[in-house]
């Protein structure tokens, strides 16, 4: 059986730290009061002239090096975003012109949060299909220049960076086994940006009215997000008749640390096989399962055979899972 098997990884984060007590100064909140309600110590902000091409491009010249190929011998790129440079082109095209990556297709996806799962199932299904051999999948995000810094309910929470993995076509047991994609549209205003789109065009009224930066009700997305992730953990588990103490991580979307805790004690799962980076990035959307599986996979701390989960909960509202053998 063909599988995509992920040989390669990269991850890039700007170079500006803000720190809790620096937006302490900005808006009425606390060091305390932040890391309490999300775990949330710092974050990666970029700079004016960066856009998310620039930090996808990073990211993916780190995992091209790491999986000893050239652009050249991508077949197809995937960008998972929601900041991208501009509604079009597709940020992918950018980022394929910016890596002379000239034998590729590119487009993008848009599934929030889950944006990195949801393009690693449609690199997973052109791989086996025979499509497309070598996958170049990114997630990255430039959240603070979609941000509110008045609002100190979300500006505490979103990060910049950029994640990507090479995916390439094996055969054998090894490699992604299964993907898991879900959403419910119902929901989508829980976590949504009003302006900007074809329903609220971009206007000085729009803008007088911060219309183009990101609304959440967090409460009601908390509650949301533990039920479903535990049920998206089971079903994933269930379907290669693994038990959670099989898995050797879970790599999960770094959105809030009390959710992260949450699944991991419905699902009996000790912290120790559960990957944070939160504290060090905050939520970085799309781009923080690929930040977290970089850094997991340079620290040395997955090895061969080892069953490595993906999972994130996202705007939409969109879920998705990924079991990797790794």
């Amino acid at each position: 059986m063909v599988r995509a098997k992920i040989i390669g990884t990269g991850s890039y984060a700007p170079e500006r730290i803000l720190r809790n007590d620096e937006l302490e100064k900005m808006v009425d909140t606390s060091d305390e009061w932040i890391v309490e309600r999300t775990g949330i110590r710092e974050r990666r902000i970029a700079n004016e002239k960066q856009a998310a091409s620039d930090l996808a491009y990073e990211a993916s010249k780190a995992a091209l090096k790491s999986a000893g190929l050239k652009a050249r011998d991508m077949d197809l790129i995937i960008v998972a975003s929601v900041s991208g440079d501009m509604p079009l082109p597709a940020t992918a095209c950018i980022l394929q012109d910016k890596l002379d990556a000239k034998r590729a297709a590119a487009f993008d996806v848009n599934a929030a949060c889950s944006g990195f799962i949801y393009a690693l199932s449609v690199a997973d299904a052109f791989i086996r299909s025979g499509t497309y051999r070598r996958v170049l999948v990114v997630g990255s995000e430039v959240l603070s220049k979609f941000t509110d810094w008045e609002d100190r309910t979300t500006c505490v929470l979103f990060g910049d960076g950029a994640g990507a993995a090479i995916l390439d076509a094996t055969e054998g047991d090894r490699g992604v086994l299964s993907v898991k994609i879900h959403s419910d549209g119902s929901m989508w205003a829980l976590l949504h940006a009003p302006g900007g789109g074809s329903r609220i065009p971009a206007s000085k009224e729009t803008i007088k009215k911060r219309m183009h930066f990101i609304r959440m009700k967090g409460n009601e997305t908390f509650k949301v997000a533990v039920r479903t992730l535990e049920s998206l953990v089971i079903e994933t588990l269930r379907e290669h008749k693994l038990k959670s103490s099989d898995l050797s991580l879970l790599i999960p979307h770094q959105a809030n640390l009390r959710i992260i805790q949450a699944t991991a004690k419905r699902l009996n799962l000790p912290m120790e096989k559960v990957v944070v980076n939160l504290d060090r990035f905050g939520n970085t959307s799309a781009a923080s399962i690929p930040i977290a599986l970089d850094e997991t996979v340079r620290a040395g701390r997955v090895r061969n055979g080892d069953y490595v989960l993906l999972e994130a909960f996202g705007g939409g509202l969109t879920w998705a899972s990924a079991l990797i053998k790794w």
